[in-house]
């Protein structure tokens, strides 16, 4: 492993950590196994904390490639509940309105799904990380400030329907960096003549880097500590492990 000049590693985000937690996680392993008090390490793509999969992380130069990495296309397992909203259009926050569901059948989920597909405009959730202002819109509506996003423009490349029993509806969408799959969610539920939120996310792809390609937090930090180690030929080594003025910051 040469962190210095690079590695791109692919993480199963657990449930309940923020990208950032998994990043920090990552970084400090490194730090110990290089013995540096900073490292350069980044990710390619946010995933929220209700959502598990794959977190591409980038160490030293590879940190170059995150533009690239996150403009792939991505791949996600959504469940959606219908018949109730929330705020956050997910389990961030508590049900706020419900609505009647039991119209709904399969006919009419596979009829008004193709809308969604090809380019679209889609208005992004209050809760995300969109600025508004010069502040993240999740900020100014957890205060309980109005919020007002404008639609941005994305790609959604396919929606299949895993399943559909009760009210809970199982897609996999393959879609443009910037999509929401909650906000994709809310608008299922509009089309639907009803309402919806998200209750489970798994992103299963980024690019070509695949869930089944991709390593636990416990795992990558074992990995770190005890894989084979190398140095770029620029990188000069006294009696501890120095590091190079790029990667620390």
């Amino acid at each position: 492993m040469d962190f210095i000049s690079g590695e791109i590693i692919g993480i199963d985000k657990p449930l309940g950590w923020t990208s950032f937690d998994a990043v920090k996680r990552l970084r400090g392993a490194i730090q110990r196994r290089l013995r540096v008090k900073k490292f350069k390490v980044g990710h390619a793509g946010t995933l929220d904390p209700l959502a598990t999969g794959v977190l591409i992380v980038c160490t030293g130069r590879a940190t170059r490639e995150i533009e690239t990495l996150q403009n792939g296309s991505k791949e996600y397992i959504a469940e959606i509940t219908l018949g109730a909203t929330t705020p956050s259009f997910d389990l961030e926050t508590e049900v706020d309105a419900t609505f009647p569901w039991e119209h709904i059948t399969i006919e009419s989920v596979h009829e008004v799904l193709p809308r969604f597909i090809g380019r679209v405009m889609q208005v992004p959730p209050v809760f995300s990380a969109v600025k508004v202002d010069g502040k993240r819109a999740y900020n100014l509506a957890r205060k309980g400030k109005e919020v007002e996003l404008k639609a941005k423009p994305l790609e959604i490349k396919e929606i299949e329907v895993l399943s559909f029993e009760g009210r809970v509806l199982t897609i996999r969408v393959v879609c443009s960096k910037g999509t929401y799959i909650r906000a994709l969610a809310r608008d299922i539920g509009e089309a639907l003549s009803s309402g919806a939120h998200l209750t489970g996310l798994r992103r299963t792809r980024v690019g070509d880097v695949r869930i089944e390609d991709c390593l636990t937090i416990d795992k990558a930090v074992e990995v770190i500590a005890n894989g084979p180690l190398t140095f770029p030929d620029d990188y000069k080594i006294n009696n501890e492990v120095a590091s190079l003025s790029e990667v620390t910051e």
